[in-house]
């Protein structure tokens, strides 16, 4: 029988009263619009994380909440089509969305990210690292989703050093939106003068894209998009059963 999935702004408040005796677990997944090469939409990173999460719910009773679509914008701040959020409102964001939902009768809270912006999940740890202490009961898992990924998700790709819009994102994007992909930037592979912040970044990273989008296929974006899924469907779990 077809799971109901327990998509949070898809239910009734009926409905979210009856879901959670399923589960007491929401996952709220964060993005960004963020300039991803001439090929990728603005969207990439918030995509694959509400298809990944999305799917997850497919094999395991748990609430998934709206994505934050927008996220904390270091090294593509200055990139056209970027519009950030400071650290500080990520962590407000944060802070009141699983406060509330807490009051609601959510216990467990997974935050996970579909950008790896250092200060970006920094600013998520911090928010969760100050609820465990603050809230009696809850449990947050705070990540991006490249931090669970195992050698075997890296592998996949051809391009040593793959990052940023390059072979695994446009990959992930020709599986889940094909129609979204707008031919390949050039392959980039910027250095910037760490361990200096660079106050021009666009001088040292023009293209923003960090990897060769040209060795980009479905197949790859497949592969890597079940081996997401699954990680989290195992997370779940986890935090569903671990002390």
């Amino acid at each position: 029988r077809r799971r109901v999935r327990l998509i949070l702004e898809d239910r009734t408040m009926t409905e979210f009263t009856g879901g959670l005796a399923k589960s007491r677990t929401l996952i709220v997944p964060y993005g960004t619009v963020e300039a991803h090469g001439t090929h990728l939409p603005l969207k990439t990173d918030t995509l694959i994380i509400e298809e990944v999460v999305k799917a997850a719910s497919e094999a395991v009773d748990v609430f998934v909440a709206p994505a934050l679509d927008y996220g904390v914008c270091t090294s593509t701040g200055a990139h056209p089509g970027t519009i950030g959020i400071s650290a500080a409102t990520l962590r407000a964001m944060t802070t009141d969305i699983v406060r509330d939902a807490f009051g609601k009768g959510l216990l467990n809270f997974v935050l996970i990210s579909g950008h790896g912006g250092g200060l970006h999940v920094a600013a998520m740890k911090e928010a969760a690292e100050a609820l465990t202490c603050e809230i009696k009961g809850i449990k947050i898992a705070a990540l991006s989703i490249y931090e669970i990924l195992g050698p075997e998700a890296f592998a996949i790709a051809e391009t040593e050093g793959d990052s940023h819009a390059g072979e695994l994102e446009t990959s992930m994007i020709l599986h889940l939106a094909p129609g979204l992909v707008k031919g390949r930037s050039p392959k980039e592979f910027p250095k910037l003068p760490k361990p200096i912040i660079a106050r021009d970044k666009l001088k040292f990273w023009p293209g923003a894209v960090w990897g060769d989008p040209t060795l980009a296929n479905v197949g790859k974006g497949e592969r890597l998009f079940k081996i997401m899924v699954d990680k989290v469907v195992e997370l779940v779990r986890r935090m569903e059963t671990d002390g």
